[in-house]
């Protein structure tokens, strides 16, 4: 992935519609609702483990465990996408990243944190901001504070938008939840397709051209 081209696409700005990212994320769900409820399930068993079991160690799980595992989901995204062989386990390849997720993620979550504390205004901006912060890692191979300045200056860009997007998975997720909680097991998955798809369809123009085949960094 190209720096200077996803500044180009940054100083330009950038626009989508909620709904078709939505149900272009609906419709990536469906092709492989199995593997995708499958380890949402997985992932929510070891939550259920650590907070039942390791209450005490459940901020491990958190800064250890948590990015990789979120990363599962945009790695077999990205496989979808480009129409590849998935087998299960391509749900764990995010742990070839695990130090590099670690990091960003900890020291994004604690920026948030003390954004909120100081005036909350700065922590939900970045808490929109550091959205693609795992992505930029993982697909663009970029370290910790590159891929969390990318990501705030993308959506930097239309932040309103980026929020209002957030909103309509926070609405998406609410109601799984109405649905006997059993309904979270469909929307979270797609929430984080729908991350995934508004990140390529944003930076597809940032790949380097012998790279358009796959854009996972390696």
């Amino acid at each position: 992935m190209n720096q200077s081209k996803i500044q180009r696409i940054i100083d330009s700005g950038v626009d989508f519609e909620i709904k078709d990212i939505l149900e272009k994320a609906w419709e990536m769900f469906k092709s492989r609702a199995l593997f995708h409820v499958g380890f949402i399930v997985i992932v929510a068993l070891i939550q259920y483990g650590f907070s039942a079991y390791l209450e005490d160690f459940t901020f491990l799980y958190t800064i250890f465990l948590a990015p990789a595992l979120v990363c599962g989901f945009y790695l077999v995204a990205n496989r979808q996408s480009q129409k590849e062989n998935i087998d299960f386990q391509n749900f764990f390849d995010g742990f070839k990243y695990w130090w590099d997720l670690v990091v960003t993620n900890l020291i994004s979550s604690i920026l948030i944190v003390f954004g909120i504390i100081l005036l909350i205004v700065p922590g939900v901006y970045l808490l929109v901001g550091y959205m693609f912060s795992l992505l930029f890692v993982i697909f663009g191979g970029f370290d910790f504070w590159t891929s969390m300045e990318l990501s705030r200056k993308l959506v930097h860009s239309n932040w309103l938008k980026f929020f209002l997007f957030l909103l309509a998975l926070l609405g998406v997720n609410i109601l799984g939840l109405l649905f006997f909680i059993v309904g979270i097991v469909v929307t979270i998955p797609i929430s984080y397709l729908a991350i995934y798809i508004l990140f390529e369809e944003l930076t597809i123009d940032a790949i380097d051209e012998e790279s358009k085949g796959n854009i996972i960094h390696v």
